[in-house]
């Protein structure tokens, strides 16, 4: 299955995925292109070193979001995408975009959701004061970090975190876990029965 990945900025979540597909651990899963809303940000560059085709479609040259996504779409579509991973995309995307890949969209998120959707969640989690936060993959629909939940794992907050702190442990996770579940899509392990996330076994 040919993968799309959309970045907007650093890149880490990538480089696992770049990392698992260079180990054999996405097959068959195969990264197509890299897009990002933001131009020269290291995420494109990390694609570039991997040989992978990197290209930018900034947000802020479009005066409307269709017309961003439908740019989206087709730099995906050139590329014979099946399947779309959010690798710290920090753009919602609307039902135009989502709808063209139905449960083939996926997210990774640095939170427990539902608690602490939105941006800096490991902040969030240091200023609500919770004992556990971590990190969820979901399937992306039309609402802020709320499409089902695919997989998650559980982070402790430790005695004097502060968000960087926590967010880098959340990280550690997340870097983990995102690969697997690519894969899983990939391998079309997952369905969905209203909100809960089915998986077959291998």
């Amino acid at each position: 299955m040919k993968l799309g990945v959309l970045v907007s900025g650093t890149g880490t979540n990538l480089q696992a995925l770049l990392d698992a597909e260079a180990r054999g651990e996405l097959a068959p899963g195969e990264i197509a292109v890299v897009v990002s809303n933001r131009p020269g940000v290291p995420a494109l560059a990390r694609a570039t070193a991997a040989g992978k085709p990197a290209e930018a479609v900034d947000h802020k040259q479009f005066a409307e979001r269709r017309a961003f996504e439908d740019r989206l779409l087709a730099v995906l579509a050139a590329r014979g995408v099946e399947a779309v991973v959010l690798a710290g995309f920090m753009r919602v995307l609307t039902a135009h975009f989502v709808e063209k890949f139905p449960l083939r969209v996926v997210n990774t998120h640095p939170s427990l959701l539902p608690a602490f959707p939105g941006v800096d969640g490991p902040a969030q989690a240091i200023a609500y004061g919770v004992k556990v936060a971590g990190v969820t993959i979901h399937f992306v629909d039309t609402s802020l970090d709320g499409g089902p939940i695919i997989a998650q794992v559980a982070v402790p907050v430790a005695p004097g975190d502060d968000a960087a702190a926590l967010h880098a442990r959340i990280q550690r996770e997340e870097h983990r876990l995102l690969p697997q579940v690519v894969q899983r899509l990939a391998a079309g392990r997952y369905t969905c029965e209203g909100r809960r996330v089915v998986e077959r076994a291998e």
